[in-house]
């Protein structure tokens, strides 16, 4: 047995930048053997699969440039550091704070050290100037309440064509930034975009400026709310003809997806922000509209744009009702996994939970998905409570989220268990400002999530291959990832204990002869039929074989995953 407990995890995590770019050097030479006229084994094609996506709500995120945080903005309606105060001094906020593209540039490398590859980013459209004045006052850890709140996050567009004028600087444009953020740190940008709603339209003592209204790209006014709830709406009127006349979400104007006008105005604001530098999209709200609105949205972005990846937010814990965006007669949208979530939540948050609870989402054989390697997974993000997990929690949900199937999503501060376990108005959306990445960087479980991440950014296998489960029980997690096309073979064998104590483990199931190289310790073994190793408490091992498939057992099982 080789023994691979590590004393101290924390300082083996540093050590991973350097073992990683020395493994891929040597994996990269590997794995590019030809195996023309060999079976194919794939869990996916989808380039965007091989990213790893960082959310940031830019204004949450870090003030880069204060000269564009429109202190004095509102007017009675002010818009800057609206606080909730909250018991034991605790304190959530509703108005801007400052965060703008300068900062996360100034705070891209921190970004891609970690392991990332792609930046989702809040919508940056423009939003109005001043706080909304009517529905019911938001509290600390109120909900499903808008008023005397800003458009910080983004959602409330008034101008689909416009950025918002809190996030760029001189020489900073929404352009500027994508381009530097590809050019000069390798990560692409994935643009939040809505087609539901745009801004809060009625409820007001007195109608505000841009509540309620629509401008084109030109400035000119095309639809106005006029702050008449939807059912006042005037058919006659031009200005309603851009809403539904029944009620969505909150004092939400409800867009009429049915309207050709309504229907060009996105598309063609959208095709704009993909020519800006946006590289994919991620759909808000998008259960609130029908398939065939996609159908023609996806189908006319990707006729100038071919593949062009899209994912969408369809807040649903059942699998088969969020499966039905992934299908192509209804855009072939790939999808948040919400059920994932709520696994890896109770896995994750729960020292004593099991791993088997994990199994189900998966969907490997037979399940809804059009492809489940190209959901998007996640433990938590702005629009719920954060995990309330242990540090090591956290480690053990990354060594899950970053080897599993799917394109992992982390939200801003997770790598460091920033405001754990709270809601959107009890802290979950708080400044993490540019102390909070200092402290972050040192932080063990951002220490662990970068060892883990950069594995997964230079192993093919664990983005794209198809996942074997040999064992999911109690404190351990046992699978292999198998990618195999006509220009790589690699199989990857994930090896997770999430116990308090190191754990040995033997493995001989579907076991390939040759050798193996551990991704994180560089290590490699010489294996004739079985691994036995020691994983650390809440450790982590990827033994990687880049050769081709040659073991009957192992073979018959790809190839029965490769027909599901």
């Amino acid at each position: 047995m080789i023994n691979l407990q590590r004393s101290n995890p924390v300082k083996t995590a540093l050590l991973a930048f350097a073992v990683v770019s020395i493994l891929s050097a040597c994996q990269n030479a590997q794995v590019s053997k030809h195996i023309a006229g060999k079976q194919e084994y794939i869990g996916t094609r989808e380039p965007f699969a091989s990213e790893a996506i960082y959310f940031v709500m830019t204004d949450r995120f870090v003030d880069g440039d204060p000269t564009n945080n429109q202190q004095d903005q509102g007017g009675d309606y002010p818009t800057f550091n609206l606080e909730l105060q909250g018991p034991d001094g605790r304190t959530a906020n509703v108005g801007y704070m400052g965060g703008d593209f300068k900062g996360i540039v100034d705070n891209a490398g921190y970004i891609s050290e970690m392991g990332f590859t792609a930046v989702w980013l809040s919508p940056i459209v423009d939003n109005p100037d001043q706080a909304f004045a009517g529905g019911e006052a938001i509290t600390f850890g109120g909900a499903f309440k808008d008023g005397g709140k800003t458009g910080y996050h983004g959602y409330w567009a008034d101008n689909f064509w416009q950025v918002d004028e809190h996030w760029p600087s001189d020489n900073l444009s929404f352009k500027q930034m994508t381009q530097t953020l590809r050019q000069q740190f390798g990560l692409k940008t994935v643009l939040d975009i809505v087609a539901n709603h745009g801004t809060p339209s009625f409820a007001m003592p007195e109608d505000q400026p841009k509540f309620g209204e629509i401008y084109d790209q030109q400035g000119q006014l095309v639809a106005d709310h006029q702050n008449l709830p939807p059912e006042q709406l005037d058919s006659n009127n031009p200005l309603h003809a851009f809403f539904r006349h029944e009620p969505d979400i909150l004092q939400l104007s409800n867009l009429d997806d049915r309207n050709p006008l309504v229907r060009d105005y996105l598309i063609n604001a959208y095709l704009y922000w993909i020519e800006q530098g946006a590289d994919a999209f991620r759909i808000d709200t998008i259960k609130h509209v029908p398939h065939d609105f996609w159908k023609e949205f996806t189908d006319r972005i990707r006729a100038k744009h071919p593949g062009f990846f899209m994912f969408g937010e369809s807040y649903n814990y059942d699998a088969d009702f969020i499966a039905e965006h992934t299908l192509a007669q209804n855009g072939a949208v790939s999808v948040l996994d919400f059920p994932g979530q709520q696994a890896m939540v109770k896995v994750f948050s729960e020292p004593d939970s099991d791993f088997a609870e994990l199994q189900d989402y998966l969907h490997l054989t037979g399940g809804p998905y059009a492809n489940p390697y190209e959901l998007a997974t996640f433990y938590d993000n702005h629009d719920m409570p954060r995990m309330n997990a242990s540090d090591n929690g956290f480690i053990d949900a990354h060594n899950w989220l970053f080897t599993s199937r799917g394109i992992p999503v982390v939200y801003q501060g997770s790598e460091m268990g920033f405001m754990r376990g709270t809601s959107e108005h009890q802290g979950n959306r708080n400044y993490f400002g540019q102390s909070g990445v200092q402290m972050a960087r040192q932080h063990p479980i951002r220490q662990h999530l970068a060892a883990i991440a950069n594995v997964r950014k230079t192993t093919p296998a664990l983005q794209r291959g198809l996942q074997l489960n040999v064992r999911l029980a109690g404190q351990q997690a046992i699978f292999y990832r198998v990618l195999q096309t006509a220009d790589i073979a690699q199989t990857a064998l994930v090896l997770l204990n999430k116990s308090d104590q190191p754990a040995d483990f033997k493995v001989a199931d579907y076991m390939q002869a040759g050798q193996w190289q551990e991704a994180l310790s560089g290590q490699t073994r010489q294996i004739s039929d079985s691994l036995s190793v020691t994983v650390a408490a809440h450790g982590v091992q990827v033994w990687v074989h880049n050769a081709e498939v040659t073991g009957q057992p192992l073979a018959a099982r790809l190839a029965k995953l490769m027909q599901q």
